[in-house]
């Protein structure tokens, strides 16, 4: 349970950096890894403004480094987005 509720840390704070971001699904395990991999590929711009897979993962890092987000959830984070380039 104890890591159910790190998951939705987790999602609650990946959501605080990127506003637009919304999620309906009620915050389920695969949600996370679901919304970073979306963001790595690029699918929420259009086709022919999509970057590569590699620079889409430094601005994100980037991204979550510049946040004012706690150092912990800021790793956790960084390592969620490592886990999932790594499946890609």
């Amino acid at each position: 349970m104890n890591e159910n509720v790190r998951q939705e840390e987790l999602l609650v704070a990946y959501l605080s950096i990127w506003n637009s971001r919304k999620v309906s699904d009620g915050g389920g395990r695969e949600v996370l890894p679901e919304l970073i991999r979306r963001e790595l590929l690029d699918e929420n711009a259009h086709p022919r403004a999509r970057k590569p897979v590699l620079e889409k993962f430094y601005l994100s890092i980037k991204r979550v480094m510049e946040s004012s987000l706690s150092e912990e959830m800021k790793n956790a984070i960084v390592m969620a987005y490592i886990t999932e380039l790594e499946r890609l």
